[in-house]
């Protein structure tokens, strides 16, 4: 259970986002935003995951009475590059997930591109889970993302029924949106992978944030800064980064340490669920009836996906020389 809980509230810290921008200074391009997100973000979940990573196996060789030793990855053994770029390709997804999510957004409005996005994401992610391990999800997932994605078409739809300037079905934005959700799916079944392997979660996802900060710093050059100079502009810059990368990804990862990917890809529709009350009492938007409904729909998905996960994942001992 406590996997769950991790995971929903990674997920509770990515629905912020979008609050945290509209309360953001005016000017800062979904770009900019994006690159200084993740070079804050990438480079403090590398920090904290790669510490915590020590930590846990400082602890374990003192138990053990032997001397810790470094990750796997530093020295390239015992499983070769492959694991190395298995997490690079966690850190570059996690770049290109950003643009391809406001490609959608600015295409096809944020309701409409947003449900196409988080909505499409648990489906990739179980049929990609399938088609790696041929292991079919179970039938609470499939009843409980059902259900959540019913909620979240219905909660999409009800906010453009009652707004203004309602997005159409633009195919350039639809790519975009699916992109955002396979990206999301390679990262959380890359990341079950790794730690099927007995690789340690937090190195795992500190090299995910090594490496999209490294992406995102290159960028940084190209795109207009001047608002991160202001007091509102470095709040979000921080908030974004620390919070919805760096505190969300660690809680993601340890919680996916227990959950299957498709699993942990529907509780992350807790994201759209934690924007729309944000914007209801934060920014005093007011959603339809349809909404409304979407929103009690989207929670008892969430509700059905929680009980029905609350025995562990996998029986086999978690390993700790990641």
């Amino acid at each position: 259970m406590l996997h769950v809980l991790a995971v929903f509230a990674a997920a509770v810290l990515f629905g912020t986002t979008g609050t945290s921008q509209a309360l953001g200074p005016d000017g800062a391009t979904p770009l900019a935003i994006g690159a200084v997100r993740l070079a804050i973000g990438g480079t403090g979940l590398a920090l904290i995951a790669f510490t915590l990573a020590w930590r846990h196996r400082v602890r374990a060789a003192q138990r053990a009475d032997a001397v810790p030793q470094p990750p796997r990855f530093l020295s390239l053994s015992k499983g070769g590059i492959r694991p190395l770029l298995l997490m690079v390709l966690t850190g570059v997804c996690l770049a290109t997930y950003q643009p391809l999510f406001f490609l959608g957004t600015e295409r096809n409005g944020v309701a409409v591109g947003t449900v196409i996005a988080l909505g499409s994401a648990p489906i990739m992610a179980g049929l990609l889970e399938w088609l790696l391990t041929r292991r079919a999800p179970s039938a609470a997932w499939m009843i409980a993302t059902a259900l959540a994605t019913v909620g979240v078409v219905l909660l999409g739809v009800g906010g453009e029924a009652g707004g203004a300037g309602a997005g159409g079905t633009d195919p350039v934005g639809l790519l975009g949106s699916l992109g955002a959700a396979a990206s999301f799916a390679v990262i959380a079944n890359a990341q079950r992978r790794l730690l099927d392997q007995g690789w340690d979660p937090f190195t795992v996802v500190g090299a995910m944030g090594a490496s999209s900060a490294v992406i995102a710093i290159i960028a940084l050059p190209f795109v207009d800064l001047s608002w991160l100079s202001t007091p509102a502009g470095l709040a979000m810059g921080l908030w974004l980064g620390i919070a919805t990368i760096s505190i969300a990804y660690v809680l993601f990862t340890w919680g996916l340490s227990g959950l299957t990917a498709a699993t942990a890809a529907t509780l992350t529709l807790g994201e759209p669920l934690t924007a729309s009350l944000l914007g209801i009492v934060v920014l005093g938007e007011r959603l339809s009836a349809l909404a409304i409904l979407g929103l009690v729909v989207l929670a008892a998905g969430l509700a059905l996906l929680a009980w029905g996960s609350r025995a562990p994942r996998d029986p086999r001992p978690y390993a700790v020389e990641g």
